[in-house]
């Protein structure tokens, strides 16, 4: 008898013994002894407390049941449940972590499969087979237990929701998780969770050829759908973003790998759901092991046509109508579920594996949806309808808030709401504190459609476009006349208005698989940003030669990202003059700029003033740089401040050295956008600032109802009396707060 028919043979069998009643455990395990040619199988279930017990057995001593208990990650069972891996031992008693159970009797068995049962994402238990003689199984033979541990999820989740112990009390307290925001904001509302489909009740194809012809067809409405989403993408906000990350999308349901994968399931005997949430299961255990975020971020793109796919075998069956106000909660989330969910009517989204150069949070901040990433256990946790809060602005989720919480938020939500009508009329107006000092607010951008926002928030520019996130959004490195194309209709947009483009800023959190860059220990601090530039720099040059034809005769100004000595920039400024001389016509004036962000460049200002027609500090990079802190990691966040008195000092030099240098200085960064880290900027003769577009209003409302003269004088007597504070933050909030400073 080979494998498959095997497979098949111990589903049908399964399948028809879960079907006439409820059979007991035992009898299974014996029909999977069977079947599988084992002498023992055993099955262990996760209960309260994070123990696995051994609910059923078939070769073991049968006393053993209810009495063997292991801990998560204790002994073979444990370590399963704990890695989510399958272990296949030949010899498993001389494993290290094997733990010995006298009660079970197994010490004659050497050999050994070991499968954790999951159901979405959650453990549930560990299916095991052992046989006497040492030998690997093989590899059928661990995927037809794997696909067995598929449809024992059912009853021992059946067993978890019948359990006693607390878990109904788990579910009505209220929960506080920190996550990274991706797009600011706040939503208030109730939870929908995606991905809470059903697992497959049919696992065994009676006709596999017709299950091909099924998956086929199920395949084909998929792609439609993906061809509608696209041709619909031109009446969203940011069309030409949503449509660019669309194609990329659609790009990898193409891609015949994953499917011929899903249809080798269907050809060994499994249905089409059963295949493809195999198929799923298997993209989240390769999502485990990977740590470079671009391949995550594709990973997840391939779980997401997974679940399209699961909704095409569906024939069309309609989705539930979603509440008003909701939150979506996901582990992972792809471009087009978040455009599906979008579309009805979600308020906001927290996804747990995400980041920011993800295809979803490209799409979350065209559409100026509120949405956290990195928010662990969040979907465990909730339960569908429970009350959330999304605060975008500070990075939390708080599932099932106590009911003065949810009057507090109310309250913000409607005072957001009443700001935002009144900060309309400031688009228009110059950005002036109330006794006239002028001030130049610009934007920060990644890709051509956000500039739509220059206008609608009276900008003066663009302080940094980074040029890296158009590639990021296509999954690749562009040409020199896709790059330029891109770069000219930048500089179209903005009208004349001032644009600096920042150079490539790959590395770190920012792979692209042509790439070529190593992410390291510390990828933050490896090799990325301009030193991939230097020491790839055909890859540089070719940026550089596209920004010069983009202006096309404009004047053009470029900054260098990551300098961390003169050198380096001065390398970097060769390569571009070079580059100038190469193409016509030049621009009408070329401004070359530096960022400043790696500290040991402050030891270096006059030369680097001396060199820069321009220089401009990167407060996110240079913070986490400064303090050795990751700005990313949420038990840092908070802990160091811009407004600490050693980070004010530092600031104020650099303003008096650039003045002294007539070099112009601006900053930019999340601390840019924040209202009363502006008002302080500004006071230490910073003051052009560029920020995501949605904090410029409420930075041209804080300075324009602020008295500078009087706000010098208290920042200036806090400065001298600080002693050892770690921040200025508290009492300069209370003083705006007083004199009506909207912050």
């Amino acid at each position: 008898m080979t494998t498959g028919t095997m497979s098949r043979r111990l589903l049908a069998r399964l399948r028809d013994l879960m079907a006439r009643s409820a059979a007991p455990l035992s009898e299974l395990a014996a029909v999977i002894a069977a079947e599988m040619v084992s002498e023992v199988c055993s099955i262990y279930a996760l209960r309260p407390g994070e123990v696995l017990e051994l609910v059923a057995t078939h070769g073991l001593r049968p006393e053993a049941v209810g009495r063997t208990r292991l801990r998560i990650g204790e002994g073979l069972v444990g370590l399963s449940a704990a890695t989510g891996d399958t272990l296949n031992l030949p010899d498993a008693q001389n494993h290290p972590a094997f733990a010995y159970r006298p009660e079970t009797g197994e010490e004659p068995f050497a050999a050994l499969l070991a499968v954790p049962v999951r159901r979405a994402g959650r453990m549930l238990g560990v299916i095991v087979v052992q046989n006497r003689a040492a030998r690997l199984y093989a590899e059928d033979e661990a995927e037809t237990l794997e696909t067995v541990a598929m449809l024992l999820a059912e009853p021992l989740a059946a067993m978890a929701a019948n359990e006693p112990g607390g878990e109904d009390l788990a579910t009505t307290l209220p929960r506080h998780f920190v996550g990274t925001t991706l797009v600011a904001g706040l939503a208030i509302g109730p939870v929908v969770v995606h991905g809470l489909r059903p697992a497959p009740t049919r696992l065994l194809a009676d006709d596999p050829a017709q299950e091909q012809a099924r998956l086929a067809q199920a395949v084909a409405r998929m792609r439609h759908g993906i061809d509608q989403l696209i041709a619909a993408s031109g009446e969203l906000p940011a069309a030409a973003t949503t449509r660019d990350v669309l194609e990329a999308y659609r790009l990898v349901a193409e891609d015949a790998g994953w499917l011929r994968r899903v249809a080798g399931r269907v050809a060994a005997g499994l249905s089409a759901e059963a295949a493809v949430e195999r198929a799923a299961s298997e993209v989240r255990e390769r999502m485990r092991r990977i740590n470079d975020p671009y391949l995550r971020e594709r990973v997840a793109d391939i779980e997401d046509l997974a679940e399209r796919l699961l909704a095409a075998l569906e024939a069309g069956a309609p989705p539930p109508p979603v509440p008003p106000g909701a939150i979506l909660l996901a582990r992972r989330l792809g471009p087009a579920h978040l455009l599906d969910w979008h579309g009805r009517g979600i308020a906001g989204v927290v996804v747990e594996e995400a980041s920011a150069a993800g295809h979803a949070a490209i799409i979350a901040r065209a559409l100026a949806l509120p949405m956290l990433g990195g928010v662990r256990d969040a979907v465990a946790a909730a339960t569908a309808g429970d009350l959330a809060i999304l605060d975008g602005d500070e990075g939390q989720l708080i599932l099932r808030p106590p009911e003065d919480l949810q009057r507090a938020y109310l309250r913000a939500a409607r005072e957001r709401a009443a700001r935002a009508l009144a900060w309309a009329d400031l688009a228009q107006a110059p950005a002036r504190s109330r006794d006239g000092t002028p001030f130049r607010l610009m934007i920060n951008a990644g890709l051509a459609q956000e500039l739509a926002a220059l206008d609608r928030v009276g900008a003066e520019g663009i302080g940094l476009f980074r040029t890296e996130i158009a590639m990021l959004a296509r999954g690749r490195l562009l040409d020199v006349a896709e790059q330029a194309a891109l770069y000219a209709r930048v500089l179209d947009a903005a009208a004349g208005r001032p644009v600096l483009f920042r150079t490539l800023d790959l590395g770190g959190d920012k792979l692209l698989p042509d790439a070529d860059a190593v992410g390291g220990e510390n990828p933050a601090m490896g090799w990325r940003s301009l030193r991939v530039g230097l020491d790839r720099p055909a890859l540089l040059r070719r940026q550089l030669r596209a920004l010069l034809l983009a202006a096309g005769g404009r004047p053009l100004s470029v900054m260098f990202p990551m300098v961390a000595t003169v050198a380096e920039f001065v390398a970097a400024k060769a390569l571009l003059l070079a580059e100038r001389e190469r193409v016509r016509p030049p621009p009408a004036r070329l401004s070359i700029g530096s960022m400043i962000e790696v500290p040991a460049l402050l030891w270096q200002i006059d030369g680097l003033l001396a060199a820069a027609d321009f220089v401009s500090v990167g407060s996110n990079d240079l913070m986490q740089f400064l303090f050795a802190a990751d700005r990313g990691a949420p038990a840092l966040a908070g802990r160091y401040d811009i407004l600490s008195p050693p980070v004010l000092t530092l600031l104020e030099s650099l303003a008096r050295r650039a003045a002294a240098a007539r070099v112009p200085l601006s900053l930019c960064g999340e601390a840019a956008g924040e209202p009363l880290v502006a008002l302080v900027l500004a006071v230490l003769e910073i003051t052009t600032l560029s920020m995501n577009a949605a904090a410029v209003l409420p930075v041209k409302a804080a300075l324009a109802a602020a008295d500078f003269p009087a706000f010098r004088a208290v920042l200036e007597t806090l400065r001298r009396q600080a002693g050892n504070v770690a921040s200025l933050r508290g009492p300069l909030d209370t003083w705006a707060r007083e004199h009506d400073v909207p912050i």
